[in-house]
C-alpha cells in the first residue's frame, strides 16, 4: 500500500470501481496494493475477487458507526497460518498513528462464527486479543453492528 486514504475516499474509490481487476497482470497487482493489500500468501490473481468481497462490507459502512471513516485507513491481508487454511482479513487502523483499531476475519478455522471482530472497545482502549468484539454468521449482522455506535 503506498498512500494511505481515508476509509471515506477508498468507499468513493471501490464505488468507481478503481480496485477491480486488470487486464495487465503487473497492473492488477499495483491496482490491489493501491487498494490496501499488505501480505498475502494466495496467487495473485485472487487479490481482485478478494477485495471485492471486502470491499462490499467497507462500502456499507457509514458515518457515526463504530468505524472513523475519517480518520481510519483500509488494508488487508492474507494469512497463512502455520496450521490451517488460509484465510483473510481487513483491518482498520488510525491514519496519525497507523495502529490497527479492529481486525474483520473472513472464515478463520480457529473461530466459532464466520465473521469475527477484534480489536479496541474504543479509540485509546487496549486491543482486546482474549476474545473478539463481535461474531456472526451473517454479513447483514457484521454491517449492522459496524454501523452502530459504541456503547456508552
Amino acid at each position: 500500500m503506498k498512500d494511505r486514504i481515508n476509509i471515506s475516499t477508498w468507499i468513493d474509490n471501490f464505488l468507481k470501481r478503481r480496485y477491480d481487476k486488470k487486464e495487465s497482470f503487473n497492473d492488477d497487482v499495483k491496482t490491489q496494493i493501491e487498494a490496501g493489500w499488505y501480505d498475502w500468501f494466495c496467487k495473485d490473481s485472487s487479490l481482485a475477487n478478494k477485495t471485492k468481497r471486502m470491499g462490499n462490507i467497507i462500502a456499507k459502512l457509514i458515518k457515526g458507526g463504530k468505524v472513523d471513516l475519517d480518520n481510519n485507513y483500509v488494508w488487508f491481508k492474507n494469512n497463512c497460518p502455520l496450521n490451517g487454511p488460509l484465510y483473510d482479513d481487513f483491518r482498520f487502523a488510525s491514519l496519525e498513528t497507523g495502529e490497527v483499531q479492529m481486525t474483520i476475519q473472513l472464515d478463520c478455522c480457529w473461530n466459532n462464527h464466520r465473521y469475527s471482530v477484534w480489536g479496541r472497545r474504543h479509540p485509546g482502549a487496549d486491543f482486546e486479543h482474549d476474545r473478539p468484539l463481535f461474531e456472526t454468521d451473517s454479513v447483514r449482522e457484521l454491517i449492522n453492528w459496524l454501523n452502530s455506535p459504541w456503547e456508552a
